[in-house]
């Protein structure tokens, strides 16, 4: 059993990750942002209290050279999750995303560097930095999106989080390469679904699902396309690309293609009558009309809406292991515990 840091650790898919090395037997240290705020970490500190001495917390900041440091000593491997994902509008997208996950990323190896008996980094990134729009499918090879393409479509005005992954993932991949001492593995999730361990789930994955069952889409949504993952898939994929006989590289974690409208009847199949959940599509011209007045700018929707596409995630199943969850299952599981929180 080895000693790991996780980065962000009270983080959607950060928090399942711990949860499983705790589970396995591991000795966890995660960092988050403040140890004053109960509230986002109260599911970590009951996690202190069912693994005794195996789960420690430390304060630790992206933008601060040296922040890592004394949460790194002693491990073996470290997850760097820790890395803000916000859609829609971006007032200041360096302050809000580029910084926090390039600098972030830059300071968190840089620990890395420092520290002796680091073998091996597993990064989050996203499927965003291995394409941006959906029509990007035009320049591939069978029309199926795999690890071996970069994002080089999106714009930092229009599209700043998939700027902030591109970045921060090639930041990566530069450090890597002026080193000898650690292996790095990057895992590019699609759009992550799914339970949460936090008390108050919130965030971008979970906001989508309550704005649906809220009733907030029922007079229709747009032709938009995700491929859609398990939160657990994601997590498993990290502490499998954390053991030393996985080959270093990128791994797409994602599972089905599925359109607002599929996952909305997923919702409904398993909750039949319970929510006011959409059945329409919205015309694509009156997303022209309307669009940029809710964030949508005429390229994003001419370059996405009613585009599907495929995505190889055939590395994950074979040297990962993963067999995914059906995101039916995914999203049932994950509409009981939204509702169950209210």
């Amino acid at each position: 059993m080895e000693q790991i840091l996780v980065t962000g650790g009270n983080g959607f898919i950060a928090s399942w990750i711990i949860k499983y090395l705790l589970d396995q037997g591991h000795t966890v240290n995660a960092t988050v942002r403040s140890l004053q705020n109960q509230s986002k970490i109260s599911h970590l500190i009951k996690m202190e209290d069912d693994y005794p001495g195996k789960l420690n917390l430390f304060e630790a900041n992206l933008m601060v050279s040296g922040s890592f440091d004394q949460a790194m000593k002693g491990c073996a491997k470290v997850i760097h999750c820790a890395s803000p994902f916000i859609v829609g509008k971006i007032k200041k997208p360096y302050k809000e995303l580029l910084d926090p996950a390039v600098k972030g990323t830059e300071n968190v190896l840089g620990s890395v560097n420092k520290t002796q008996g680091v073998k091996r980094v597993v990064l989050t990134s996203s499927v965003v930095a291995i394409w941006g729009d959906a029509s990007d499918i035009y320049q591939t090879k069978d029309n199926t999106f795999d690890e071996s393409y970069w994002n080089e479509s999106s714009k930092l005005k229009e599209q700043p989080y998939y700027v902030s992954k591109v970045l921060a993932e090639k930041k990566a991949w530069e450090i890597y390469e002026t080193q000898n001492k650690w292996e790095l593995a990057i895992i590019n999730p699609g759009f992550v679904l799914g339970p949460s361990l936090q008390q108050k789930p919130s965030g971008t994955s979970q906001a989508f699902i309550e704005d649906m069952i809220q009733g907030k889409n029922k007079a229709g949504v747009p032709s938009l396309y995700f491929g859609c993952v398990d939160v657990r898939d994601v997590a498993k994929a990290h502490i499998k690309a954390m053991d030393s006989f996985c080959p270093q590289g990128r791994y797409i974690v994602s599972n089905e293609v599925l359109s607002m409208l599929h996952i909305a009847k997923f919702i409904e199949d398993a909750y039949p009558n319970s929510f006011k959940l959409p059945k329409n599509e919205v015309p694509k011209f009156l997303l022209y009309l309307a669009g940029p007045f809710q964030g949508f700018s005429w390229n994003y929707i001419r370059n996405n809406i009613g585009i599907s596409f495929k995505i190889d995630n055939t590395k994950s199943r074979k040297t990962l292991g993963l067999d995914y969850y059906p995101i039916k299952t995914t999203l049932k599981d994950q509409v009981q515990v939204l509702t169950n929180n209210k």
